[in-house]
C-alpha cells in the first residue's frame, strides 16, 4: 500500500501573517470597532496579540482562519494553560496588559531566506523534530488509500515509486520535495518526458507527504485528491506506499464493489474498487494488526472474501474475512483441559464473544493473534465462564469492573516515580488508559516504580496513584490544570 502524506513546513503561517493585518488596535474601546484579534510580525519576532475577552467563536474562528490549530490557543485563554505554547518557543508578554493577551517567538531575520525552503526547514529545527511531524509509519495512520484524477496512479515497481507530474511542458526546472528527502528542495530533480515530468524515489510501506516546485514555485499536486494541512499553514499532497492488494474476481455486472472492514469502520462507501480485466481490486496501506474485512456489491449486499479461507462469525450469522499483518502474538492459556471451548476477547476486537477460539494443546489452551504496537485488555471465557490471564503478572481492573489481563506490544516509554519507596502500591493513569480509576499497577525496581507503555505520538497527560493518592509527576515540570484544579502531569512522544 502506498502512503504519501502532506506536511510542508514551510512557514507559510509567517506569509499568512504577512497578508492578513487585521484590525489595528484602538484601546479595544471603540464600539464601532471589534477587540484586536491579529498576528504580526516584528523585530525579528512573530507576535500574536488577542483581546482578553475575546468571544469563543471568534477565538475559534480567529485559530481556523490562521491555521493555528496546534497552538493550544484556546486552552490558553479558557485555562491560561501554557504547555503547548512553550513547547513551540512561544511565550506570554507584557503580562500586565489588561484588555490583551500578548504571544510572542522569535525567529531569525526572515530576509535571508530566499525560498519556501528555507522557511521549512526554519521551522523543522532538527531532523527529530521532522521524524516526529512526518512519520511514515505511526499508530495514528491505521490504514491509507490513493485517488487521482486525469491521471493514472503512480507506477511502483518494488520499492521504487514514479512520481509524475503533468503537463508544465514550458517549465525549466521540476524539483520534488517531501518528507522522504526532508523536503530538500535540491535532492530529487524531475525529469521532463512528453507528458510530463517524473522523479524515481524508493520509499518503504507507509504514508509520505510531498510537493512539486516548478521554476522555482511549491505547489500540491493537483491531480491527487488526498491532501492534509499540517496545521502549521501548509497544505501538502499525501501519498501511500501501500502493502495490501485487496481483489475480487468476477462480478462484472456489479455497478460498484466495495471494501469496508474493521480498519475504515465499516465505511461501506469509501474504499471503492477499481474494475480490472479478471474483476476488482484496491491497492491499500494497512498498519501492523489484525483486521475484519467484507466486500459491499452495490452498496447493500456484504459478503467475506471467497479467495481468503480465514474467517470467523460475525453478528449477522454470516462471516468476516480475516487478514493479518505483522508477527503474532501468542496467547496462551494453561491447564482447564476439561473445558469445551476457551475464547478470547479484548479491546482489539471489540470484545467480541464469538470470534476468536483458543486451539486446544496437550497443556492447556493457544491462539497466535497478530497485534500493532499498542496497550490492550482482554481476558477469556472458559465455557463461558470469565476470567483474566492467571500467568500474566499484570491483571487490572477494567472499566466495566471485571478482571482483565494487560498486554503492551512494543513499549516505547517508560514511567518513572521516584521518592516513595515506603508506599504500599503505585499505579498509574492517563488518557491512555481513558483514566482508569484502578489505574496499572507499577512494579517497584528498587528505591522506585516503574511501568512500561507504548504512546502514541504527541501529547499524554497522566497521574500516579499513591496509596490511594493522586499526585502529578513530582520529577516532571511539565504539567497543565485540569477539570479538578488539581492539574495532570504532561509527557510529549515525538519519535
Amino acid at each position: 500500500m502506498e502512503i504519501v502524506g502532506a506536511n510542508i513546513r514551510c512557514v507559510k503561517l509567517v506569509q499568512v501573517c504577512l497578508l492578513s493585518m487585521l484590525l489595528l488596535f484602538c484601546n479595544g474601546r471603540l464600539h464601532a470597532q471589534q477587540p484586536v484579534n491579529h498576528i504580526i510580525v516584528k523585530d525579528g519576532k512573530m507576535i500574536i496579540e488577542l483581546s482578553k475577552n475575546i468571544p469563543i467563536a471568534t477565538l475559534d474562528n480567529f485559530i481556523a482562519k490562521h491555521n493555528l490549530q496546534n497552538l493550544g490557543l484556546k486552552s490558553f485563554v479558557e485555562k491560561h494553560n501554557t504547555d503547548s505554547l512553550k513547547k513551540q518557543g512561544w511565550k506570554e508578554i507584557n503580562k500586565e496588559n489588561k484588555e490583551l493577551y500578548i504571544l510572542s517567538m522569535s525567529f531569525s531575520s526572515f530576509d535571508k531566506f530566499n525560498n519556501p525552503a528555507d522557511k521549512i526547514m526554519f521551522t523543522q529545527k532538527n531532523k527529530d523534530e521532522h521524524t516526529a511531524l512526518f512519520p511514515a509509519v505511526s499508530n495514528d495512520v491505521i490504514y491509507g488509500y490513493n485517488r487521482f484524477k486525469n491521471k493514472y496512479p503512480f507506477a511502483v515497481n518494488d520499492s521504487v515509486v514514479t512520481f509524475f507530474l503533468k503537463n508544465n511542458a514550458n517549465a525549466k526546472h521540476v524539483m520534488l520535495a517531501g518528507s522522504f528527502n526532508n523536503w530538500n528542495p535540491n535532492t530529487l530533480s524531475m525529469i521532463k518526458k512528453d507528458s510530463g515530468w517524473i522523479a524515481y524515489v524508493k520509499l518503504g510501506v507507509g504514508k509520505y507527504w510531498y510537493k512539486f516546485i516548478i521554476d522555482g514555485n511549491w505547489t500540491i499536486d493537483h491531480d491527487n485528491t488526498q491532501n492534509e494541512n499540517d496545521n502549521r499553514g501548509n497544505v501538502n499532497s499525501v501519498y501511500y506506499k501501500t502493502n495490501i492488494l485487496f481483489a475480487l474476481n468476477g462480478y462484472k455486472s456489479a455497478r460498484k464493489i466495495s471494501v469496508a472492514g474493521s480498519f475504515n469502520k465499516w465505511q461501506s462507501q469509501q474504499l471503492l474498487m477499481n474494475r480490472t480485466a479478471s474483476g476488482w481490486q484496491i491497492p491499500i496501506y494497512l498498519a501492523n494488526g489484525t483486521y475484519t474485512y467484507r466486500f459491499v456489491q452495490n452498496d447493500d449486499d456484504w459478503f467475506p472474501d471467497p479467495a481468503n479461507a480465514k474467517r470467523v462469525p460475525n453478528e449477522f450469522d454470516s462471516y468476516d474475512s480475516v487478514i493479518s499483518i505483522g508477527k503474532p502474538h501468542l496467547f496462551v492459556l494453561n491447564g482447564f483441559t476439561n473445558a469445551r471451548k476457551v475464547i478470547l476477547v479484548g479491546s482489539f476486537n471489540n470484545w467480541k464473544e464469538n470470534e476468536l477460539s483458543l486451539i486446544k494443546t496437550n497443556t492447556g489452551w493457544q491462539l497466535p493473534y497478530v497485534l500493532g504496537p499498542g496497550n490492550y485488555e482482554y481476558r477469556f471465557f472458559v465455557d463461558n465462564k470469565e476470567i483474566g490471564d492467571p500467568t500474566n503478572a499484570v491483571n487490572i481492573i477494567g472499566e466495566d469492573g471485571k478482571t482483565n489481563g494487560y498486554l503492551v506490544v512494543e513499549p516505547n516509554y517508560t514511567f518513572k516515580l521516584t521518592g516513595y519507596a515506603n508506599a504500599r502500591t503505585v499505579s498509574l493513569a492517563g488518557d491512555f488508559n481513558n483514566w482508569n480509576p484502578h489505574g496499572l499497577p507499577i512494579r517497584r525496581d528498587g528505591n522506585k516504580w516503574v511501568f512500561s507503555v507504548h504512546l502514541n505520538l504527541g501529547k499524554h497527560l497522566y497521574k500516579f496513584i499513591v496509596d490511594g493518592q493522586w499526585i502529578k509527576d513530582p520529577n516532571n515540570k511539565l504539567w497543565e490544570q485540569n477539570e479538578f484544579s488539581t492539574g495532570n502531569s504532561i509527557i510529549w512522544i515525538e519519535q
